[in-house]
């Protein structure tokens, strides 16, 4: 399949990266001449200098042969231009990244429905959305869900004295499959990505990510060492839009919400937009402020700026007068790994919720629901199993499965299993797969 790519930022570039990765015909478009000359260099794909925006550059990309094309420069207007453009020259699905909510919400003259773009993909809402998961847990540091809200993955790291702790899958699972479901899909440790086997045992310090139940999560963390939590209280430092969107979530659940900002005229925008929460013109750097404002006692702390360096340093204070569970915004791609080396809880990145909202709608058919993680390069994906799958009617021990995926859960109707080796996958089953990049195209031909 021929894919374009407008814009080689950290979206495109991660977008095209996966897609390359998967054995498609990938075009980018880069109006930057350095950052397509870099795509061109790390990426098994073509570049063009241009203008996504214009007939030129779409023509020298064979836009006429191209199955779908993703607009994800962080201009919104080039980005809806490029698809109407695309549309009008024959391509099939066309993806638009859009900030501005005059561009996306219902109703408007400009909204996808009025423009005939099939998908308008909003960054800060996406990583609102992530960001209220993250928070529902002081364990998590990743959670993406499946099958409807159903199936949750989540990762957290296992803390010395955890009852999991120098404990084998195998005897893990013997021990808990009374009172616990869910499966390990992947162990790290030592920054080494591994799908874990029956005799893999987990250590204190492995980062885990399993896949269980949505109504079960919260009884997974003390299994890693950690104790109850209950959301009451959260500060967001920052009034940027994702800042806005997160706290009108915590507004909807009833969680008591301040928010700080240093810019008083976006204070009083905020006071009239979130009408049960505390908004303050205020430093979130500043660790007296912090102190006075009692961030020791409460729940939670968002870093929702504009800037990841300040994200990073009222993360860093606010972990330090107390705060429980301590979220950053990461705009930037290369700070991600900073985050759990500095001692952050968990990062948010608008971008990778960007990705993994487009990476689930651009796979269609077949797959349901795609999920890319920010701690390591894996994908969880959610397939269907159709009558033409070459797994349906398989027991699972009988499939040859690439050696660098494993299926996590299985979901038949009302029904949650977690998969053994004599089951067997039936035409309409949801199957969660864990996927490393180099297996996934191998696991996607068993599902053709």
């Amino acid at each position: 399949m021929r894919v374009i790519v407008v814009g080689a930022g950290e979206v495109g570039f991660h977008l095209a990266q996966r897609l390359s990765e998967e054995h498609q015909d990938v075009v980018i478009i880069e109006s930057d001449p350095e950052r397509a000359d870099h795509a061109a260099q790390q990426l098994d794909v073509q570049t063009i200098v241009g203008n996504g925006a214009s007939l030129s550059a779409l023509e020298k990309a064979s836009v006429r042969r191209a199955s779908m094309l993703l607009a994800v420069t962080s201009r919104d207007e080039v980005n809806l231009i490029a698809c109407l453009a695309a549309k009008r020259l024959g391509v099939e699905y066309t993806v638009a990244r859009i900030s501005n909510p005059d561009y996306y919400e219902h109703g408007s003259v400009l909204s996808s429905e009025q423009m005939g773009i099939d998908l308008m993909v909003n960054p800060e809402r996406e990583c609102a959305r992530e960001t209220f998961l993250l928070l529902q847990n002081d364990a998590f540091t990743e959670v993406a869900e499946f099958a409807d809200g159903r199936v949750q993955l989540i990762g957290l790291t296992v803390k010395t004295g955890a009852p999991v702790a120098g404990r084998t899958i195998r005897d893990l699972r013997a021990e808990f499959s009374g009172g616990y479901h869910y499966v390990t899909a992947a162990i790290v440790r030592d920054g080494v990505t591994m799908i874990p086997k029956a005799d893999s045992t987990i250590e204190v310090g492995d980062h885990i990510y399993l896949l269980a139940p949505t109504s079960e999560v919260d009884d997974i963390p003390p299994l890693a060492g950690y104790a109850r939590f209950d959301l009451r209280r959260v500060m967001i430092a920052g009034g940027s839009l994702e800042g806005q969107y997160i706290a009108e979530l915590l507004e909807a659940h009833g969680v008591e919400c301040t928010v700080l900002d240093r810019d008083r005229r976006r204070c009083i925008e905020l006071a009239e937009k979130l009408t049960r929460s505390l908004v303050l013109h205020a430093d979130a750097t500043d660790l007296e402020l912090l102190e006075m404002e009692g961030v020791s006692g409460i729940d939670g702390f968002v870093a929702a700026t504009g800037n990841d360096e300040t994200n990073l340093l009222s993360s860093l204070l606010a972990k330090e007068v107390g705060a429980r569970k301590v979220l950053s915004l990461v705009h930037k791609f290369e700070y991600l790994k900073l985050v759990p080396a500095v001692g952050i809880s968990a990062s948010i990145s608008p971008r990778i919720s960007t990705v993994n909202a487009i990476l689930r709608r651009i796979r269609r058919g077949r797959v349901m629901t795609v999920a890319s993680l920010s701690g390591i390069s894996a994908e969880v994906i959610e397939f269907e199993v159709t009558h033409k799958s070459r797994i349906a009617g398989q027991a699972l021990r009988d499939v040859d499965f690439p050696k660098g995926a494993v299926i996590g859960t299985i979901v038949r109707g009302d029904e949650i299993i977690l998969p053994r080796g004599e089951d067997v996958l039936h035409v309409g089953d949801d199957v969660i797969v864990f996927a490393m990049p180099e297996a996934i195209a191998s696991v996607g031909v068993l599902f053709d």
